[in-house]
């Protein structure tokens, strides 16, 4: 090729091969009116569920026992004998630790031994008493004389009865020697082994162990003064769910249990508010067949501070937030998102209970919230097939 041509068609080449590429890019920029017409979301619609609902308020309590006893000696003396395993279940009168009986055993027959004579005396006094009225009649006897014998047959009848007094607490000390649970219930380890000295004086009792009752238990909480006005109120107005006795019934969970499984009534309130903390404590009577209320036990109680009624529901994950407020999209009459801010209450079976914010029939977008971009966007919305109906217990308002 002759050297003028070749140095005169590279740049030829060069300027048609930009001129291409930038056409080819700016007829790729162009939208096309397809493009332009995209499809709206498929999002999944169903209405809000109405179920049964009771305002309830949820508050940390304590289980505690009904019955708690110190198991305490009541005559001192060495202990001989355990009757009873750490945690055993006891019954009302099982003998649980046994003292040394033989020194009681003793004083008993020494009382007993006192009653005898004393009733010699009683009886010598009383033949004496009798020969001194037949002797007084006779004047072979003074008056001063027969009243003596009188007195000695009065003293006779003291020292009998005094000796019959000596004898039963022989007796009551002898039967201290076993020592039995007052109560039916469920004892403790032992705090005193075989072989110590126990003290049984008043005021220094040797403690050996306790007993706590197992069925039915207390549970305690403290109402702040906003409930318990809510409480009153609706107690008064004979709104509120009771029993036959006019108790307020209330639900109670364990930490490891879900909702409140166990059920209880409010069985006393306290006379005043504690003026530091503005609360009033109150009282569950539970039933505790299987023991599984443990005393000591944190628990979460319900108790309910509002008459009964229903209430709409929706899946929880519906539920967004923007700041500090709570939303749940919806979709119009014409198809179109609309933001909708909620006040939520509490979760029951995995469904959020909307307090305000909803209304019944309404589309809630419950699947593709995320492809929802701004409110007024277009969708397609498709029903959610229908599910079965949730009959949850009351849940707790906050």
């Amino acid at each position: 090729m002759i050297p003028f041509l070749r140095s005169s068609i590279g740049p030829w080449v060069a300027l048609c091969f930009v001129t291409q590429l930038i056409t080819g890019c700016s007829r790729s920029e162009s939208p096309s009116p397809a493009a332009s017409a995209a499809a709206p979301a498929v999002v999944t619609v169903a209405p809000p569920e109405s179920i049964p609902f009771t305002p309830t308020e949820t508050l940390s309590g304590r289980i505690e026992a009904v019955e708690s006893v110190e198991i305490r000696p009541r005559v001192s003396g060495y202990l001989t004998e355990v009757r009873f395993q750490a945690g055993q279940a006891v019954r009302k009168g099982q003998v649980l630790f046994v003292i040394d009986p033989r020194p009681f055993v003793a004083a008993v027959q020494r009382a007993e031994a006192e009653v005898d004579s004393a009733k010699v005396r009683l009886a010598s006094a009383g033949r004496e008493s009798v020969r001194a009225e037949q002797l007084l009649k006779t004047q072979a006897i003074s008056v001063e004389g027969a009243d003596q014998r009188d007195a000695r047959m009065g003293e006779s009848k003291a020292a009998l009865a005094a000796a019959t007094a000596h004898l039963e607490m022989a007796k009551l000390n002898l039967d201290y020697t076993q020592i039995r649970s007052p109560i039916d219930g469920r004892v403790g380890r032992a705090l005193m082994t075989l072989g110590n000295n126990v003290s049984g004086v008043d005021g220094m009792n040797s403690l050996l162990a306790t007993v706590v009752s197992v069925d039915p238990v207390h549970a305690y909480a403290d109402l702040d003064e906003a409930v318990l006005l809510r409480l009153n109120r609706f107690r008064a107005e004979k709104k509120l769910p009771m029993d036959e006795q006019g108790r307020i019934r209330v639900g109670l969970g364990l930490a490891d249990e879900e909702g409140f499984p166990h059920e209880g009534v409010v069985e006393s309130l306290d006379n005043r508010l504690d003026r530091d903390t503005g609360s009033l404590l109150f009282r569950v009577l539970l039933p505790n067949p299987d023991e599984r209320l443990v005393p000591g036990l944190f628990a979460r109680i319900s108790i309910p501070v509002g008459p009964a009624g229903t209430a709409l529901v929706v899946p929880d994950s519906v539920i967004g937030t923007e700041q500090n407020l709570k939303f749940a999209y919806t979709v119009s009459s014409s198809n179109t998102v609309e933001k909708r801010f909620v006040v939520p209450g509490p979760l029951v079976h995995g469904k959020r209970i909307i307090l305000s914010g909803l209304k019944e029939g309404e589309r809630v977008i419950v699947n593709g919230t995320l492809r929802v971009l701004f409110a007024g966007q277009p969708v397609q919305p498709q029903e959610a097939p229908a599910a079965a109906p949730s009959t949850p217990k009351a849940g707790s308002a906050h």
